[in-house]
């Protein structure tokens, strides 16, 4: 038997494929695909969203300081002049971020291997490039999917049967993150 279904592609046409799924199926929460590629697709989001879940708790809380510009009502940096220099000011600001451990660490970077990057558009503007953010696709991961799955053992997608597609017949289905 064999591991896996070849779907009619060249290796890496097959990878990049189904890495665009899985990518389309974490950031959206569903897709309609075939069967046979949803299978497939499963096997990898599944694997994705276990290491998530594994590593969700695996970090710690580090505070830094940071230098930030100040800035006035529009937006723009404050200057002062000092010595007969304009020089920016600056404020110290205290953050706390998360610091990775290095087994969440690598669960990331494997997660980064097979997510494509995505970048949101706003109904509102939708045609300016200047409107669009990048998504941190590892981040959602961790952060929403996994407390979601935290207390399941497994069967994070659902595969409902739509029916057949009008051209050639193939057969339809919805997965979703349960």
């Amino acid at each position: 038997m064999a591991k896996y279904r070849k779907l009619s592609r060249t290796s890496s046409q097959r990878k990049a494929l189904l890495r665009g799924q899985v990518t389309a199926l974490i950031a959206n929460g569903r897709i309609v695909t075939t069967e046979a590629k949803a299978k497939e697709v499963r096997k990898i989001a599944e694997g994705l969203i276990a290491s998530a879940v594994k590593e969700k708790d695996n970090f710690d809380e580090v505070t830094v300081t940071a230098k930030v510009a100040r800035k006035d009502k529009d937006g723009k940096r404050v200057k002062e002049v000092v010595d007969g220099k304009k020089v920016t000011v600056y404020d110290a600001v205290e953050k706390t971020l998360k610091q990775d451990r290095p087994s969440r660490l690598h669960a990331r970077r494997q997660m980064l291997k097979v997510l494509y990057s995505v970048k949101e558009v706003p109904q509102t503007a939708a045609g300016k490039k200047k409107n669009t953010k990048e998504v941190d696709l590892t981040n959602k991961l961790f952060d929403e999917i996994a407390p979601k799955y935290a207390d399941r053992n497994g069967g994070y997608t659902r595969i409902v049967k739509i029916g057949q597609r009008k051209g050639d017949g193939a057969l339809e289905v919805l997965l979703e993150l349960v």
